[in-house]
């Protein structure tokens, strides 16, 4: 197993003696782990380690007396390698704080491990929200966007404008089952229906059989409850089969610039789809974005990367501001009790439940004709305001919420 990808130190000398002693090891070590050479590779992967590196270097970590260690770990999709990494990180190498971790299955193992070893999880990749829900922790942050606030854009705004009948096409785990839930409950509570499900095993590459079924059922509306690879390859199967062509639509749940950016603008034009950010969308995503592509083979950063950096930034102030990252529940109460406020996401708040709260935005697909340059690739169809995105924090079912 290729468990650490790259590690890279930021050293400094500490400012104050008693800092050093209150730091665990005199080192604040970030272990981001994700799918580093699979399905999520392009939209978290490698990507996800240039963020975390340009949060600390933006931080101004060494001016202020932190030293900081940087290590990446793939784990393959698989809960039980990234467990043994994260109990490894932990127990052996001194990790203080997991970050990223798309695949929303490895991501509840994690969340338990580290509840237990009392460190701090900062997710981005991982969409279950479940995370914020019955399975919410208080060494837990759950940062960029989750199933419920992709059903409740993606899925609100398909029903409203006539496509009341579903299909689901998910995929087989965690993830897919909640954005599936998540979404069928938005479509029922519209007045919709949903006709069918068929659910594909993860990763996939053939989806013939199960976008059949789909378009055997009739349904207005094929929800894909996946993401990465198997979006793009079932988008691609399904221009194949004519499924749209023959008056169906695709809801893809769940896409990524990446994703958009294989399967270019005449296959993609017109899909709709909820993000929580994009990088054409100020002067500071902008620049971000083009500093970030210069480190990053070119590629631009994906809602899932800048979480990443957001999420970072935000861990480091706690920090800074406690003196100590040794315990992982008052980092995390530390980081709920001050606003968030970065140059890519701006201000927001952390709940109770852990649910980082911040707008996010209804997207469509340009058409070629309307295409600036190589990564100018949406278009804004509404703003869902921050009160609005993410799930009311009394109906989450989260231990933790008073009250």
């Amino acid at each position: 197993m290729k468990r650490l990808l790259s590690t890279v130190a930021f050293a400094a000398v500490f400012a104050a003696g008693a800092a050093h002693a209150q730091v665990s090891d005199g080192v604040v070590k970030i272990g981001v782990m994700n799918d580093m050479s699979g399905t999520y590779a392009d939209l978290a992967g490698p990507g996800s380690v240039v963020a975390a590196q340009m949060a600390v270097e933006d931080f101004g970590a060494a001016a202020k007396g932190l030293k900081v260690e940087i290590v990446g770990a793939d784990h393959q999709n698989k809960p039980d390698v990234g467990s043994n990494v994260v109990r490894q990180w932990i127990d052996v190498d001194k990790v203080d704080v997991i970050v990223d971790v798309p695949t929303s299955s490895v991501a509840l193992a994690v969340n338990e491990i580290v509840r237990q070893k009392n460190k701090v999880f900062l997710i981005s990749g991982a969409a279950a929200s479940n995370l914020t829900g019955d399975k919410c922790a208080p060494t837990t942050v759950h940062w960029t966007y989750d199933t419920w606030a992709l059903a409740n854009g993606t899925g609100n705004a398909i029903v409203k404008t006539g496509g009341k009948n579903w299909f689901f096409l998910t995929a087989d785990y965690a993830f897919g089952h909640a954005l599936e839930r998540d979404t069928a409950a938005v479509v029922e509570k519209n007045g919709g229906k949903v006709l069918g499900k068929v659910r594909h095993p993860f990763p996939a590459t053939d989806f013939s059989s199960f976008l059949l079924q789909a378009q055997s059922s009739k349904a207005q509306i094929i929800g894909l409850a996946n993401a990465g690879a198997d979006t793009t390859n079932a988008i691609k199967q399904a221009a194949e089969f004519g499924i749209v062509k023959g008056g169906q639509n695709l809801a893809a749940l769940l896409i990524f610039l990446t994703d958009i950016k294989a399967l270019g603008l005449e296959t993609a034009q017109g899909l709709v789809f909820t993000e929580a950010w994009y990088w054409d969308m100020n002067d500071a995503n902008r620049e971000f974005a083009k500093k970030f592509a210069a480190r990053n083979k070119g590629l631009y950063p994906s809602m899932v990367q800048a979480g990443v950096y957001s999420a970072v930034t935000h861990y480091l102030k706690a920090v800074a501001e406690l003196k100590s990252d040794s315990d992982g529940a008052a980092v995390v109460t530390k980081m709920k009790s001050m606003p968030t406020d970065d140059k890519l996401f701006g201000k927001g708040t952390i709940r109770q439940d852990g649910r980082k709260i911040h707008p996010m935005y209804l997207f469509e697909v340009k058409k070629p004709s309307e295409s600036k340059g190589p990564w100018d690739l949406y278009k804004v169809r509404a703003t869902i305001p921050a009160e609005e995105a993410f799930r009311p924090l009394k109906d989450g079912a989260c231990p933790l919420v008073k009250g």
